[in-house]
């Protein structure tokens, strides 16, 4: 059952002891004050739908210490140590100066609950109403898009790591599996001597190129070995034609460790030179897999690639950010790559749901954002809406250095026409196609158009005419003059966020979105004490 605070103070109760020395405008003293107005028992009601059992920790009390936490960048443990011996602490969660924390499972406990609830970011939506309800975002109808990636809690894993940890997983959490890997994984043993019941790596003459293709061989091979026994045994059991699609289906751990391992053995592996993988010789890939899986600790962590320099392992966070306040009204953790989770994909459908966000007809909305948002479907998303994109357009790229570019090319969306510099107009075919072929021959402006033996050849995209009005309408000064004043708070934002916080500090995109959005509720409610929130006549306010 839920919990309820004592609302009568203890004697020894920090705040009424030394709450005049919590520094004022403090997220301590604001939640010394305001934790049960900000979270009230109400709020978290259907988290304890039954009147039994145990009473829980009070919910503001948590929800305070969740937020506490987030934005201090502490573990449980060291959460609840702080609860019990700092005094800012037990003041903004109402503890008295003898009182003792609870033990840190709690709070595994409640993010258990929120995530498995109707509104898992209830938390961030409390402050965020804080917000609507102060009229700080009134009449603001600007938001600027941005995201960053967030390193991984955990270690990189090679290819040989990842087989060996994949192939004990599935004797650990299959059911009848281990015996199957004693009965059908016997490769490692022949050609390194050990087995699967050491997690390390196996010993072997590292340096020697035909060792390592050696070990990977009897890793595959072991892996592939245990799947079609795995696959054959829930066969003759369960009569299924597709014994691993019956495992599958019933889902848990097993199907997880089934899938991790499937994965692997594909994802990273290539039959060797000469070989068709029927042989059992295999090696590993000279290419990396587009949604390469890095570690079987974290099966949800990806490479990422910001720039072409800067290269790192985990996740990425996007936000949505009103520019003159830099509170966060939207934010999300995904995956770094896969179209689903692109900039422009994730922006657009963050922006689009922002509760926060009305446009008015003197206050039309904008969304700024650098060049990743400027695809063609986010410029559609807005278009559809009424929306002004102020984006960095997409660089366009010229065919030869220094030579025309497709805006050079006049297009007519109504005939259905391309015309190239040199004045030959040409239809765009269905799928956008556009082919000048032989008239570039003879063509005086060719060298600098195209180096193609068979001539120029253009494709239009199904939002080029949206995309080619933007890369217009941005050299126009007063829209470089509106991104170039409200974009730097965006990057500010994004510098809040990540401060003592670039690593994620739990596994998975479902436990790291929530601690995003627990962290992005802290900062908030310290952006808006920075900027004088108050409460007046009952309802809160900006002084």
């Amino acid at each position: 059952m839920q919990g309820e605070a004592d609302r009568q103070r203890e004697l020894l109760d920090v705040e009424a002891l030394a709450g005049h020395l919590l520094v004022p405008g403090s997220v301590f003293a604001f939640l010394a004050e305001h934790r049960l107005r900000l979270f009230p028992p109400e709020l978290f009601a259907d988290l304890f739908p039954s009147g039994r059992g145990r009473p829980s920790i009070p919910p503001e009390v948590i929800a305070s210490v969740l937020v506490l936490q987030s934005l201090y960048g502490h573990s449980d443990r060291e959460a609840v140590e702080a609860l019990t011996f700092d005094l800012r602490w037990k003041a903004a969660c109402g503890y008295a100066v003898d009182g003792a924390g609870f033990h840190p499972s709690t709070l595994t406990y409640w993010r258990k609950r929120l995530a498995a609830s109707q509104r898992p970011d209830r938390i961030f939506e409390a402050v965020r109403e804080v917000v609507m309800a102060t009229g700080v975002l009134s009449g603001k109808t600007r938001r600027a898009l941005d995201s960053t990636v967030l390193d991984d809690a955990v270690a990189r894993q090679d290819t040989v790591t990842q087989l060996i940890a994949s192939i004990r997983r599935v004797g650990r959490d299959v059911p009848g599996a281990h015996a199957l890997v004693v009965q059908e994984c016997t490769r490692l043993a022949e050609v390194t001597g050990g087995d699967y019941t050491v997690a390390g790596k196996p010993r072997i003459a590292w340096e020697d190129e035909a060792a390592r293709t050696e070990l990977v061989s009897a890793l595959v091979g072991d892996a592939l070995a245990l799947l079609a026994a795995l696959d054959a045994a829930h066969h003759d059991e369960h009569g299924d034609p597709d014994g691993l699609a019956l495992l599958s289906e019933a889902g848990g751990k097993p199907a997880e460790a089934l899938a991790l391992l499937a994965l692997v053995a594909g994802q990273d592996v290539e039959p060797a030179e000469g070989s068709d993988g029927t042989d059992g010789r295999w090696r590993i890939a000279r290419k990396t897999a587009p949604d390469r899986m890095i570690s079987t600790v974290d099966p949800d962590a990806r490479h990422a690639h910001k720039t072409r320099e800067r290269r790192q392992d985990g996740f990425k966070a996007h936000v949505v950010v009103e520019p003159d306040t830099g509170l966060m009204t939207m934010v999300k953790l995904t995956k770094t790559n896969g179209a689903e989770h692109s900039d422009a994909a994730v922006g657009a459908d963050l922006v689009t749901t922002d509760s926060t966000l009305t446009a008015t007809p003197d206050a039309p909305v904008q969304v700024l954002g650098d060049s990743a948002y400027a695809s063609g479907d986010m410029l559609a998303t807005l278009d559809a809406r009424k929306w002004e994109p102020v984006l960095k357009p997409w660089p366009l790229r010229p065919a030869v250095e220094g030579g025309f570019t497709l805006d050079d090319f006049i297009h007519d969306p109504v005939a259905g026409t391309l015309t190239c510099p040199a004045g030959l107009t040409r239809g765009v075919s269905a799928k956008g196609k556009v082919t000048f072929g032989a008239a570039c021959a003879g063509c005086p402006l060719r060298q600098r158009c195209t180096t193609a033996e068979r001539g120029r050849k253009v494709t239009l995209g199904e939002h080029h005419q949206l995309q080619r009005q933007h890369r217009e309408r941005a050299t126009d000064p007063d829209f470089q003059a509106v991104y170039r004043r409200h974009r730097p708070m965006v990057e500010r934002s994004i510098a809040w966020l990540t401060r003592g916080a670039r690593r994620v500090p739990y596994r998975g995109v479902a436990k790291n979105d929530a601690w995003l959005h627990h962290r992005a509720a802290g900062l908030n409610l310290r952006r808006l004490l920075n900027l004088g929130l108050t409460v007046q006549d009952g309802t809160w306010a900006i002084a």
